[in-house]
């Protein structure tokens, strides 16, 4: 998968949980309205998406849409 790919798939996965259309890189979560429990269910979808498994310790590191699209390539490539 290309990381545009990724990228796109990752936004449409955060859009479609938490009902927000622009999900911008560096924003917080927070600031969009994005609570713990739309936080659990994006990373239920990126775990059934991309069949991965993500630590609960990194689950705080997960703020912004950077933040989650780091985490998410960084262990597809360790999958690889």
């Amino acid at each position: 998968m290309s990381d545009s790919d990724l990228r796109e798939k990752l936004r449409e996965i955060i859009a479609e949980v938490s009902e927000v259309d622009e999900i911008p890189d560096e924003t917080p979560f927070k600031e969009l309205g994005i609570d713990s429990m739309m936080a659990i269910e994006i990373v239920a979808e990126v775990e059934r998406t991309f069949k991965l498994s993500i630590p609960e310790d990194e689950l705080k590191k997960m703020t912004h849409f950077t933040a989650v699209y780091d985490l998410v390539k960084s262990k597809l490539a360790a999958a690889a």
